[in-house]
């Protein structure tokens, strides 16, 4: 269900970048959820210059690195979990894109289960599903 989308301004950092972005985010957003890695889905967008703006400032008329990310988690986690999710895609963010961090911003949204599908089924059903599995063995 880990869903990680990072706002980037296009052509301000490397296609390597972006690609070290993807996994070490991934990577440490499954650890930080203790999700299986598999269930990560990751996603750099791009925006070209001229429609993004800091401080009222478009990116065309001054390059300035300012991330955005969204992370989204079904409901249900502890706020110490979300918190430390919050930290550490920043970390990875200041990190990877030599960014200053008081630029970078993120948010956490919460999904009720029962509102997220996972191959066409309801989350909670799936979820549900998963424990009876692992009960019966």
């Amino acid at each position: 269900m880990p869903i990680l989308n990072v706002h980037l301004v296009e052509g301000l950092h490397t296609p390597e970048q972006h690609r070290t972005l993807l996994e070490v985010m991934s990577t440490a957003y499954a650890e930080v959820l203790g999700s299986p890695l598999d269930r990560v889905r990751a996603y750099v967008t791009l925006h070209r210059p001229e429609h993004w703006a800091t401080a009222a400032v478009t990116a065309a008329e001054r390059p300035l690195s300012a991330p955005y990310f969204t992370a989204v988690v079904l409901a249900g986690r502890p706020a110490e979990q979300r918190a430390q999710l919050l930290a550490t895609l920043t970390d990875v963010l200041v990190d990877v894109l030599r960014v200053e961090r008081g630029l970078v911003r993120g948010r956490v949204v919460q999904v009720d289960p029962a509102d997220w599908g996972i191959g066409g089924v309801p989350a909670a059903a799936v979820r549900r599903d998963e424990i009876a599995a692992r009960a019966a063995r």
